[in-house]
């Protein structure tokens, strides 16, 4: 029975939006419409000349447009996007239009998270000479934009400077980490590599709660930095708060416990550091990160164990922030007192409390269906499989076995009378148990896992003579375009090498049809040296600018990538230094011998 679909509410459509586009162009388009709210009210208040702060909004979609573009081509826009922020830099200085602060002194939201994104997608996808050189221009760039757009409303000070720098910094190790940790994607990565990936992942799947932990963690960074370092162990510990928050999900029991001891060792040392609420932000005698880390705690524990099993911990948090109430609320030194004032806090308290239960229960719902729905397609695939292997039981091996039991009853009736036909029939039923065994080899290998994803290995026939096949392939020319060959086979090559070789060089070919505009000619090369068959097809078209005939699905790549990671090969598929394309792929022969 199909699960029922899932209500198409509020949250459930901005999710869809959100993946459609992606968090990196959701978080990007968030920050162009605050950009824009701001810059409006600016221009049309009755501060300075009116309509001047729209000077602004040129050099903010310039960066939108950039950001946008780093996505597909990484270095292109990282330089782009640096040359926009020194020519937006000039063209504030030249017509005195008063850019606002925001993470950075005088430069726009939009214009740091477009920034951010560049280094992002330069570092995780360029070669690593090339990352760095954009990296480093675009780490210029802001440094120009920072300081030159103090020089039209004067002298930037000692202490504002190094807080850019700062903040500037963490800006840029950000981006860093989780794209250096995506670029080794092999099997044999370095295990920290994998760790640091890992906890990527774990994070990217937090990404709401990091940004709101991000927004107030920079908050309370740059409060300390600006009035008072007393602050420093109050913001050591808040920093802690947020990586037990966004590593929650992995541990929610124990990270509820971590977190509450944090958070009472920073309501004791509070009193001892003289801070109050009027000299460090604590609403309610609890940092704001604090807050917003305990919330999502709560969220992902009620999420992965329901509010049965997580309420004893919760009441622990909850006394912990009673606690912290109590000793660091008062403006004044001393405990808080006031009835009044400790009703409005435990009101506020329960609110957020009975918030981050809700979402944490509906999350679980929302889980709980995931699971029905992915059970349900999982049964109606193994049931198509089970058809599948009914139906090549039934036309291949059946069909085989049949053959053979005809030829065998033949060849006993005719053995006496005419020993050659016999002897003829011997041969045919040879070649039919050849072809049985080879059927039935490919439904153990099927059963048992071993096939690509996505791909129904039994269905395909393996090749006994890949250079008879790949001809025959190049002569059809469904392709398209007039194609030469230079082939060095042996006649014993494995055959599922000779299988996966064959679908590599028909993909490549039906990509050279599809995609290489103004093709000529193309160009196959299969030779076998060194253990490994060496496979290269080459084109001298040009990238198509228009949608190809029926449509891309985009997996190409991704099944020539899969089948030449089953044989523990290697696959290179790029523009060649001509122009054209460059598919070439390695795949070992010892290796695949070995596994059969």
């Amino acid at each position: 029975m199909p699960a029922a679909p899932v209500p198409k509410t509020l949250s459930t459509r901005a999710t869809a939006l959100v993946r459609r586009i992606g968090v990196p162009s959701a978080v990007l388009f968030a920050a162009l419409l605050f950009d824009l709210i701001y810059t409006t009210q600016a221009a049309l208040d009755d501060h300075g000349p009116r309509f001047v702060d729209f000077g602004l909004l040129p050099g903010i979609f310039a960066m939108v447009a950039c950001g946008l573009w780093a996505q597909r081509r990484a270095a292109v826009a990282g330089v782009a996007g640096g040359g926009v922020l020194v020519l937006s830099t000039l063209f504030i200085h030249a017509f005195g239009i008063p850019p606002y602060s925001s993470v950075l002194p005088k430069v726009t939201i939009t214009e740091v998270v477009a920034g951010v994104l560049m280094v992002y997608y330069v570092a995780r996808r360029a070669r690593a000479g090339v990352a760095f050189c954009v990296a480093g221009f675009l780490v210029f760039a802001g440094l120009v934009a920072v300081f030159g757009r103090y020089a039209g409303v004067g002298e930037i000070d000692s202490g504002t400077g190094t807080q850019a720098l700062l903040f500037g910094l963490l800006l840029l190790i950000g981006p860093l980490v989780p794209a250096i940790a995506g670029r080794d994607r092999g099997p044999r990565a370095d295990p920290r590599t994998r760790r640091l990936r890992r906890v990527n992942e774990l994070a990217m799947g937090q990404w709401p709660l990091m940004g709101l932990l991000a927004f107030a963690l920079l908050f309370e960074f740059g409060y300390t930095y600006s009035n008072t370092a007393r602050g420093f162990p109050i913001l050591f510990c808040s920093i802690i708060a947020a990586v037990i928050a966004v590593l929650s999900p992995r541990r929610p029991a124990d990270a509820l416990l971590g977190l509450a001891g944090i958070m009472l060792l920073s309501a004791v040392i509070t009193p001892f550091l003289q801070l109050r609420s009027f000299d460090y932000p604590v609403p309610g005698g609890v940092p704001a990160t604090q807050i917003v880390a305990g919330m999502g705690v709560v969220v992902n524990l009620t999420r992965a164990r329901g509010l049965s099993q997580s309420w004893a911990r919760v009441a622990v948090l909850s006394s912990v922030v009673a606690l912290a109430a109590i000793l660091n609320s008062d403006a004044r030194d001393g405990l808080q007192t006031d009835p009044q004032t400790l009703s409005i806090l435990a009101f506020a308290a329960t609110l957020m409390l009975g918030i981050s239960i809700a979402v944490g229960l509906m999350l679980r719902s929302r889980d709980a269906e995931r699971t029905t729905a992915v059970q349900s397609a999982v049964s109606d695939a193994q049931t198509a499989e089970r058809m599948a292997l009914a139906r090549e039981l039934h036309d291949v091996v059946a069909h085989h076995v049949t053959g053979i039991v005809v030829q065998a009853q033949a060849a006993r009736m005719m053995a006496e009378k005419n020993p050659q036909i016999a002897v003829e029939a011997m041969g045919r039923i040879e070649n039919a148990g050849v072809e049985a065994l080879a059927a039935m080899r490919r439904l153990v290998r099927s059963m048992r896992g071993d096939a690509p994803a996505g791909s129904s290995e039994f269905s395909e026939q393996a090749t006994t003579d890949l250079g008879a096949d790949l001809r025959k392939l190049v002569e059809s020319a469904n392709h398209g375009v007039p194609t030469s060959m230079h082939l060095d086979l042996p006649p014993d090559l494995p055959h599922e090498v000779g299988r996966s070789a064959l679908r590599l060089v028909q993909e490549s070919l039906t990509n050279v049809g599809k995609h290489a505009a103004d093709a000529t000619e193309a160009f196959v090369v299969a030779e076998v040296g060194g253990g490994e068959l060496h496979l290269r097809v080459t084109d001298n078209g040009r990238a198509t600018a228009h949608r190809p005939a029926g449509g891309s699905g985009g997996y190409g790549l991704v099944g020539m990538r899969e089948r030449v990671a089953l044989l523990k090969g290697r696959l290179s598929a790029g523009r060649g230094p001509d122009g054209g394309w460059r598919v070439e792929a390695w795949l070992p022969l010892a290796a695949t011998e070995g596994d059969e």
